[in-house]
């Protein structure tokens, strides 16, 4: 027998509380380790989450328990007992101190099945506002930029609705970027035009690379933003923490220009390398511009003069605890934590949150003049915003400036923004709302190269998503982005590569499989998917196969081990393990007394058809829908549980499916004018009747694009709101037909009746005949 009283004295500090561990010989015996634990009023343990079963019996006191964000009011004789690997933390809300005793043990399978549990941590449950970076619109988007957040967090949301989740894609253009205004004088326009024609082609952009975004937030043309924003600044301000502090600061030495972000460049005073204003892409350090070394202007060519600015600044040393308590609540990798361990030596970090500039939002404080909130902060409560504007056309009443406990957050960014995202942010978020606990996940990606050297707009390395997208590449870009993007780090794009990648993988193995499947069931079942017969033990080993293929996609797709490279390695994978099994079954394929058995091979292939398309639906729902269609079903909408066999009887039509575009292959304009009266239309459609309007191929193009419709869909005489466009869609179209060809066409034709072929003519009616000529002749 072992005897344990509760004393006082012997209590020692672990995980915030004070804690007294009972001997640790009699836990080894009974396999069962018990501590007694001690809060006092007003204070709250740390978060944390372990491998162990743990039951806590509350002996005194009262508090509130939060477990995954959820809160429970806890009090003498409370029981509770928590599941390996839920976040859980304690404070102690009453007037004397809060005493428990905890129990915990190491069950190993338990704790496996919990890790594998892809609703832990309440995903399920919980709205999730998913935020890719938002882009600077100070150009369009290329492939590095694709490869990146817009990409991982659209395959997210994708994957958490098909299990049920409340997922929101959320982002929007940057427009108060420092950057901006650099594109703006590069170009020779004003700050606002450059935003607002960068942003429609962002929007554009990802609309053709197949990225749903839920809410798209474009800051300067958002009327109610800038009051909001000053709103939350003066939060900041009201906690005493950001204050104006006056401090040195670079000047253009010619022009006398305040120097900042984009305005500067030098090498970096923590590794040596080259670096930006205001953050190191090489170390991620931060820096204040003064303490580059050899700092230069990037608009004259002598040394910039220190002198020195008062601006509203944030210390952020002070909140070195702060941050640390965020990283224990949700998934934040490995180097963002070394980061902040290493910023955490310096003495002072003062970072100002205020810049002498034109371009931006002025904060209602009066202290400083002539100053504009920086991007980064401004950044911070777009995400709140955000939530805010999608709550409202969900009829939810979720407020930017009462954010809820139990929002789950998740960031998908670059890793240039280690230290803004995990540290910068929630360092703010602790000031302006005291209250509340953000509980965030970071997903990052390192930089993607192209032909191993980054991508360089100025020396024309780059690759535009518009060059390289459209309905037919969609899905091969995505999965073959999926397999190489930088997860951990640098990959590098290659154009041939990809080419080859496609040709021989998507198209010689994937596309030959199913195809090659659609002609054998034709062949021997009539078109229609045979039940499965006798089964012999190869026919169990692959279908376990397929299950731990399925495992290891669910695995990859999931909030805890969210990994692209390895969804796309094993969807892969999925297909190299059919088409060795049917290669290893083709030998009995013909013999009479194996007709059972073939039965079930040819099942079986097809299983592992209809799994592909369910499992690919995140990474390339276009593909994943026309396989779908192709197996006599929907588009997948919920993720499986098991390995389904196709339902014998089945219609099957793959045999003839093209799901793959070669990519130096063009698919001809199916509402183009004929060139004879001898050319029909293609079986299923609607030739085109009378002369096509001279813009019509290019606009139908740039319709498609935009509703993410087949190349062989035609449009000619179907009015967009028929075709399915929505309100954003129509404004990101809006822009991009001013650009091309200058034509200002109003929203309520856009949105009314008017077929395509209607704005072709009403678009080429306003428009000079040689810009119109000019414009076949780019479309020819």
């Amino acid at each position: 027998m072992k005897i344990s009283n509760y004393s006082a004295a012997e209590l020692e500090k672990s995980y915030g509380m004070d804690v007294t561990t009972l001997d640790t010989g009699a836990a080894a015996r009974l396999g069962v380790a018990a501590t007694w634990v001690s809060i006092e009023p007003g204070a709250r343990s740390d978060a944390h989450q372990h491998d162990e079963t743990e039951t806590w019996v509350i002996v005194s006191g009262s508090g509130v328990l939060t477990v995954d964000a959820e809160p429970h009011p806890v009090r003498p004789s409370t029981v509770v007992q928590f599941e390996p690997f839920e976040t859980h933390s304690v404070e102690n809300t009453g007037e004397t101190d809060l005493v428990l005793l905890s129990l915990y043990w190491r069950d190993t399978g338990r704790a496996a099945r919990a890790a594998a549990d892809t609703g832990h941590r309440r995903f399920g449950t919980r709205p999730l506002f998913v935020f890719s970076s938002a882009p600077t619109p100070n150009g369009d988007l290329h492939l590095g930029h694709l490869s990146g957040p817009f990409f991982g967090a659209d395959v997210f949301v994708r994957y958490q609705r098909m299990n049920g989740a409340d997922a929101w894609h959320i982002t929007g253009s940057d427009d108060y970027q420092n950057y901006v205004v650099a594109a703006a004088r590069r170009e020779g326009r004003s700050p606002a035009e450059t935003a607002a024609h960068y942003s429609a082609e962002i929007l554009a952009t990802l609309g053709l690379m197949d990225i749903d975004v839920h809410q798209y937030t474009v800051t300067s043309q958002d009327d109610a933003y800038p009051e909001a924003l000053r709103a939350f600044f003066s939060r900041l301000t009201a906690s005493g923490v950001v204050a104006p502090r006056t401090a040195p600061a670079l000047y253009d030495a010619v022009s006398g220009e305040y120097l900042y972000e984009s305005g500067v460049t030098g090498r970096c005073a923590a590794c040596g390398e080259e670096s930006g204003g205001n953050v190191c892409e090489t170390c991620l350090e931060p820096n204040v511009c003064t303490d580059l070394t050899d700092p230069r202007s990037t608009t004259s060519d002598a040394p910039p003069r220190e002198g020195s600015a008062t601006r509203y600044t944030l210390p952020l040393h002070r909140l070195a605890e702060d941050i640390t308590a965020h990283h224990r609540l949700g998934r934040v990798p490995a180097p963002m934590k070394e980061l902040a361990e290493r910023l955490s030596r310096r003495a002072e970090l003062d970072i100002p949150v205020t810049h002498a500039a034109t371009w931006g939002v002025q904060p209602a404080e009066t202290a400083v003049e002539g100053q504009v909130i920086w991007s980064w902060l401004d950044y911070a409560f777009s995400i709140l915003h955000g939530i805010e504007a999608i709550g409202r056309d969900l009829g939810r009443s979720w407020k930017a400036n009462e954010p809820e406990q139990d929002w789950k957050i998740v960031h998908f960014l670059g890793s240039d923004g280690s230290f803004f995202h995990p540290m910068f942010v929630p360092a703010l978020y602790r000031l302006a709302h005291p209250d509340w606990t953000p509980d965030i996940d970071y997903h990052i990606n390192e930089f993607y190269l192209l032909d191993d050297t980054k991508f360089s707009t100025s020396r024309r390395h780059v690759i535009w998503g518009k060059d390289i997208l459209s309905p037919r590449t969609v899905d091969a870009i995505r999965f073959y982005l999926a397999l190489t993007r930088p997860e951990g780090r640098r990959t590098t794009f290659e154009r041939d590569a990809y080419e080859s990648y496609v040709r021989q993988t998507l198209i010689g193995t994937w596309q030959g499989w199913l195809n090659g499947l659609g002609d054998r069931i034709e062949k021997r079942y009539g078109g229609t998917a045979p039940d499965a017969g006798v089964w012999t033990p190869e026919h169990a080993a692959f279908l376990a196969r397929l299950e731990t293929r399925l495992s290891a996609v669910t695995g990859s797709l999931g909030q805890d081990g969210f990994s692209l490279n390895r969804a796309a390695e094993t969807l892969n994978g999925m297909v190299e393990d059919v088409t060795a099994f049917s290669r290893l079954q083709a030998p009995a394929a013909d013999v009479e007394s194996c007709a059972n058995e073939t039965r079930t091979a040819i099942a079986l292939e097809l299983a592992a058809a209809r799994l592909l398309a369910t499992c690919a639906t995140p990474v390339m729902p276009r593909f994943a829908a026309r396989l779908a269609a192709a197996l006599g079903g929907p588009p997948p909408a919920e993720w499986p549980s098991t390995v389904d066999l196709v339902p014998a009887g089945t219609t099957v039509d793959l045999a003839r499916q093209q799901f793959f575009a070669d990519p130096g292959e063009h698919a001809p304009d199916p509402d183009a004018a004929p060139r004879s009266g001898l050319e029909a239309a293609a079986p299923g459609t609607t030739a085109p009747t009378g002369d096509a309007p001279p813009l019509l191929p290019w606009l139908s193009d740039l319709v498609r694009q935009s509703l993410r419709l087949p190349d062989d869909k035609p449009v000619r005489d179907t009015s967009l709101v028929q075709l399915g466009m929505e309100s954003l869609q129509a404004i990101a179209l809006q822009y991009q037909i001013t650009e091309h060809v200058g034509a200002d066409v109003p929203m309520e034709d856009l949105l009314g009746a008017k077929t395509v072929a209607d704005l072709a003519t009403l678009i080429a009616d306003g428009m000079d005949p040689d810009v119109v000529a000019a414009q076949q002749e780019v479309t020819t």
